[in-house]
């Protein structure tokens, strides 16, 4: 009989907690994202997250507590990568042994961007990694005098492009992407994500992304996940944020999509208070990533992670006997290191109950993918042969 109804898993997008021991196989070695956070700025103004236990993830940088109602662990990945595909799929059992391709150094070959070109009828600028706000800033305006689009890259495996909503509606950039996934499917251009980057302006001054209108057009899991035992067995998986994308809507029986942290937030406390299904709320909170981490803003990412404290209260506050949250990351992104790279980094896992009531810090875990054991577990439900995990018997 499963112990509790609805489990909400938030991941903090890049919020990692130390090298892994390969680190050095990544030019990763000395990356702790949380640690050099709080030592940029000296502290950390999370009061919530440190009730739950987000202290025994340091040596003393914040307060240790004792906290009665949680769980933490450390989680090691199992998979080799650091992006944000593998952290999420790895958390729902799948062992990905080969990364997936980035172009960050090189941009896309002339021979995707010719058959891009000839397929769409569009002329392609850019080519190269960037900042998506620094690239609509540099090339928006000549994209409004002659309609090319903007293509660019960034460290993890995706091909982006971007178009002012006023020159390409929509609509069409979605055509778009939807021939550069096709392309993209050859093993020597394949990518994880093709993503629609439409903006707003009348000159570079004030170009801003449509963050609602972004959309991902990714591949499919490359195996069988937790998502899909939950949504065989008719129990709900609700993805919030780019959950959706990650998984190519593949074992997601419902999508949301959100603007900003504060706006995923805002609508998952709304599932809490008002959707009684039982099953899964995964949540995905990309900004602490997106805003700060690539743009190596330790200010900044300490700000969005005392933002998030304050919505968290909220939560807390209306969670149910039975409900279970679960609060973890998906790879590192830290802001004070070399580079604009995602980290290769262990992840915190915090699990909080009413519920649970000998609360402490356990022994690592070997895998992410014990987070959707646990979940499989909780449901009387069994992972397949092909999958990861270990459910944490502590939380039950």
């Amino acid at each position: 009989m499963k112990k509790y109804k609805r489990i909400f898993v938030i991941v903090l997008d890049s919020l990692g907690v130390g090298e892994m021991p390969d680190a050095n196989k990544f030019n990763d070695v000395g990356s702790n994202t949380l640690k050099h956070i709080v030592i940029s700025n000296k502290g950390l103004n999370a009061p919530n997250l440190i009730k739950l236990g987000l202290g025994d993830f340091l040596n003393g940088e914040l307060s240790k507590v004792n906290h009665p109602n949680s769980i933490t662990a450390i989680l090691k990945e199992t998979s080799k990568g650091k992006d944000t595909m593998t952290g999420h799929w790895e958390m729902m059992g799948i062992n990905t042994t080969k990364p997936f391709q980035t172009f960050t150094d090189t941009g896309f070959p002339d021979s995707l961007i010719k058959e891009l070109e000839e397929k769409t009828g569009y002329k392609f600028i850019g080519n190269y990694a960037a900042s998506g706000t620094q690239i609509i800033a540099d090339l928006g305006e000549q994209h409004m005098k002659d309609k090319s689009l903007i293509l660019y890259t960034s460290s993890d495996s995706v091909l982006q492009i971007a178009a002012l909503e006023d020159i390409v509606p929509i609509k069409e950039l979605y055509h778009v992407c939807d021939i550069a996934r096709e392309i993209c499917m050859k093993p020597e251009y394949f990518v994880g994500r093709i993503i629609a980057r439409p903006f707003i302006g009348k000159d570079k001054t004030c170009f801003v992304r449509d963050k609602a209108g972004r959309h991902d057009i990714a591949v499919n899991p490359s195996g069988v996940t937790a998502l899909d035992i939950l949504k065989e067995n008719k129990i709900l998986t609700l993805g919030i944020g780019k959950i959706g994308d990650i998984f190519n809507q593949v074992g997601i029986t419902t999508s949301i999509k959100t603007k900003s942290n504060n706006d995923g937030m805002i609508k998952t406390i709304n599932e809490l208070k008002t959707n009684n299904k039982e099953g899964l709320y995964f949540v995905n909170l990309v900004e602490f990533d997106s805003e700060y981490g690539h743009r190596r803003n330790p200010v900044g990412y300490a700000k969005c992670i005392e933002d998030f404290d304050i919505q968290l209260k909220e939560f807390l506050e209306n969670m149910k006997e039975d409900d279970l949250l679960i609060i973890t990351a998906d790879h590192g992104n830290d802001p004070t290191f070399k580079g604009t790279d995602h980290t290769r980094e262990k992840v915190p896992f915090i699990a909080y109950s009413k519920l649970i009531k000998n609360g402490k810090m356990i022994s690592e875990r070997d895998s992410f993918a014990d987070i959707g054991d646990s979940i499989l577990y909780n449901f009387d439900l069994n992972k397949s042969k092909s999958m990861l995990g270990n459910y944490i018997k502590e939380i039950f």
